[in-house]
């Protein structure tokens, strides 16, 4: 019976620990207890262990000094930040003509030359010269039937459609307009400025906005708080601003109109009121929260500043310097490839680890248990 008895309460441990998972789970997908949880984690840093409180004078004394000698340190990372800068500015102009002619290509305005759109095929991909030939002339029948379109048509909209951070944004009333997206630069401040980047985007005429370009600028900070100096981390961007779009009549995406039906309490008679709301939109990305002057922000403004900031970010980094590479979905297979190699990686050494176990005589299971866990009923 006392065998029986122990069967049941493993049985009944492992279900509580199958439980406690499920909810861990559920906890971690719920922003409000992830958000408590950071501002405890927050909470902790710095606290003191009572290790440093209790060493003699002379060694705490030695202990400010190399505090001093890390400030100094973080001053001297800001500079190298500061240069980093400069040199993204630098380089900047000289990407630039390969973009401008990225540009062209996409909207019609140069047509590359035969040599410009050979592309050298992996080896495995190469196929032989008489499959060659009749690929060419099935796609030449196939160009016969069809008009030809220019330049590469819809192709920063589909970059946004492949990119699952930039399509959550994008609603399907955002679409038409994104069809007429010609091109996106980013430009950096100049030399002496303050630090910021600008992302610039640019429309072809269309029917919903008067605006060529409309820009969103990223002001950014290189040094360390004086109040906080060993937080520093690199430049961190500290407010955005957008533009204001001139829409057509009738055609802010931005804003819907709504109808309600209100009923008179005392006559029971009905009138419709209409009321105009707020629409998701990706064009309410250049009307971002602004920061007030003493930096409080409730917490949703706060969520919204701080995925736009990584928006801007990735749109800067990643985007627009490899916008080709994500219109194929390319450099979005390179990002899951980062992401399956990291997860191998730390299933390989779990495996280790139970292999280790295994393999050692001394192991006892029952010894690695948590006992509050195999209290649990």
């Amino acid at each position: 019976m006392e065998d029986v008895e122990d069967v049941e309460e493993e049985e009944t441990g492992e279900d509580a620990n199958s439980k406690a998972r499920q909810l861990t789970v559920q906890m971690m997908q719920n922003p409000q207890i992830l958000a408590a949880l950071q501002e405890r984690l927050d909470g902790l840093v710095g606290t003191s262990t009572g290790y440093i409180e209790s060493l003699p004078k002379v060694v705490k004394r030695r202990v400010n000094a190399l505090k001093n000698l890390q400030v100094q340190c973080a001053q001297i990372e800001a500079k190298f930040y500061e240069e980093v800068h400069e040199l993204e500015r630098k380089y900047a102009a000289l990407y630039q003509p390969l973009f401008d002619k990225r540009s062209e290509i996409i909207n019609a305005i140069y047509e590359p030359t035969e040599e410009e759109c050979e592309w050298k095929a992996d080896a495995e991909e190469e196929i032989s010269e008489e499959m060659k030939e009749k690929a060419k002339l099935e796609e030449e029948k196939k160009d016969e039937e069809k008009e030809d379109p220019k330049g590469i048509p819809e192709f920063w909209l589909t970059v946004f459609k492949n990119v699952d951070l930039l399509s959550d944004m994008v609603q399907e009333h955002d679409e038409p307009i994104l069809k007429h997206l010609k091109d996106i630069k980013v430009k950096f401040s100049e030399v002496g400025q303050p630090m910021s980047f600008t992302l610039e985007f640019h429309f072809e005429p269309n029917d919903y906005f008067t605006n060529e370009v409309l820009t969103k600028t990223y002001r950014m900070r290189s040094e360390p708080d004086d109040s906080d100096p060993f937080s520093f981390d690199g430049p961190e961007i500290m407010g955005c601003t957008g533009c204001q779009i001139d829409w057509k009549k009738g055609k802010n995406v931005t804003l819907k109109t709504i109808k309600k039906k209100q009923k008179h309490k005392g006559r029971g008679t009905v009138r419709t009121v209409t009321k105009t709301v707020s629409n998701d939109s990706f064009f309410n990305f250049f009307s971002p929260p602004e920061v007030p002057e003493n930096g409080d922000l409730d917490d949703d403004a706060e969520a919204i500043l701080a995925a736009d900031f990584e928006i801007g970010h990735f749109l800067r980094e990643r985007i627009v310097p490899r916008s080709v590479l994500y219109f194929t979905g390319e450099a979005i297979e390179d990002d899951d490839d980062d992401y399956d190699e990291e997860g191998e990686e730390a299933d390989d050494e779990e495996g280790e680890e139970e292999a280790d176990e295994e393999n050692d005589p001394d192991f006892d299971p029952k010894k690695d248990q948590n006992p509050a866990e195999c209290k649990q009923q």
